[in-house]
């Protein structure tokens, strides 16, 4: 599994952030509505699930495991799916119901090799993910964003939930 390096800074302005990328001169790569099918493993292991998420261009499968809330303690394996509904078939024929559905809005750029992501959930603020190669790259990816890294976050996003006090995995539908 390949260490992602990722970090969340939480109730974001997106007008200012949209402006200071522009000033850094990041790239605008898209908006797109995501949609996801998260899966538990089958016996149930903490800390890890399965995802099936698609943006209606790219659909990927992927395997995430939390080590920890640091900025480099996810662990992850992805592969490219070529149909969100036939995958998410085949994972039912293997056993996998999926435990509840989720859909988000992001807004992405590119700067340099990092990716920000603007995301915004229904019945939370949006929130900006930042994930790079190397801690380094994130953390002066923060500091160029104006932000400090003690202003950051390596929650999942349910734990983001639970941070405004909703349980998402309680929620079949979220749209």
């Amino acid at each position: 599994m390949k260490t992602e390096f990722e970090a969340k800074i939480l109730e974001i302005n997106v007008d200012e952030i949209i402006s200071v990328l522009n000033e850094l001169g990041a790239k605008k790569v898209g908006e797109k509505q995501q949609r996801r099918f998260v899966y538990d493993f089958t016996p149930k292991k903490e800390n890890s699930w399965v995802r099936l998420r698609t943006d209606g261009q790219k659909t990927t499968l992927t395997i995430k495991e939390i080590l920890n809330n640091k900025i480099d303690g996810t662990k992850e394996i992805e592969i490219t799916v070529d149909n969100f509904d036939k995958t998410n078939l085949l994972l039912e024929k293997l056993g996998y119901i999926h435990k509840n559905y989720q859909e988000n809005k992001r807004i992405s750029y590119v700067f340099k090799s990092v990716e920000i992501e603007i995301d915004f959930w229904p019945q939370i603020p949006p929130y900006l993910e930042i994930e790079g190669k190397s801690f380094d790259e994130v953390k002066k990816m923060i500091k160029l964003l104006g932000f400090d890294l003690s202003q950051t976050t390596s929650i999942n996003t349910t734990d983001v939930y639970k941070k405004y006090g909703i349980d998402i995995d309680s929620i079949k539908e979220l749209k």
